[in-house]
């Protein structure tokens, strides 16, 4: 959750598993007023308790359009075990979209509870993924709601049904590594952590620093 202060309006992020109570304990707690849910991408780990805050704050959720899929049918993104097994969870169809659900667009720029976030499309980990990014302000560094694309150490993985090896290495080649080096990044999973950091010791991006470019295609 971001918010520019106690008592302001605030932005909530991949609410996953178990979120509500913690989510309803920060807000009253700081007397926060939600406007949006932000989806960093479609698995059901980040968004299994979007419909129960958003329609239970009547606000509008955000996903890129390659992902909204996921919500209709969260099971599209799983492996045929961890289909069977969410069914037997579930004991019912499973649909996490909620009423007010709002395409992201790669380059655009959103203005929500006062926070400038800026949204860059970074497939790889699943086709709609992305990033969002707030610019330095005033004394704070910038900061990255990296979602799965990268971890402190890691990234995340392309394994899935929508998973792209090849793309994941184009988002963190020029998506994740322009990026400034004191820019803080908060992941999907894991601790925090900076882009500085990852440059000189997450071996994903430091293979991707030291690959040549591909071609471009026609050239």
């Amino acid at each position: 959750m971001i918010a520019p202060e106690k008592g302001s309006e605030c932005i909530i992020v991949d609410p996953g598993m178990d979120a509500v109570d913690g989510v309803r304990q920060v807000i009253g707690d700081n007397r926060l007023r939600p406007v949006a849910v932000l989806l960093t991408h479609g698995h059901l780990d980040h968004t299994w308790s979007v419909v129960p805050i958003a329609q239970g704050y009547g606000i509008p959720a955000f996903i890129h359009s390659n992902d909204d899929y996921m919500l209709s049918d969260p099971t599209t993104a799983l492996s045929p075990d961890m289909q069977h097994l969410l069914r037997q969870m579930s004991g019912e169809e499973l649909n996490l979209e909620p009423e007010d659900l709002r395409p992201l667009r790669n380059g655009e720029q959103l203005n929500l509870a006062g926070i400038d976030l800026d949204v860059t499309h970074a497939p790889g980990h699943t086709p709609g993924s992305v990033v969002f990014t707030r610019q330095p302000d005033q004394d704070l560094p910038p900061l990255m709601f990296s979602g799965d694309v990268l971890f402190a150490g890691s990234i995340g993985r392309t394994d899935l049904p929508g998973g792209d090896h090849n793309q994941m290495m184009s988002s963190l080649r020029d998506v994740i590594l322009p990026q400034a080096d004191d820019m803080v990044v908060l992941p999907g999973h894991g601790p925090q952590t900076t882009i500085g950091d990852e440059r000189g010791v997450n071996p994903f991006l430091r293979d991707v620093a030291d690959s040549p470019r591909p071609p471009r295609k026609g050239m």
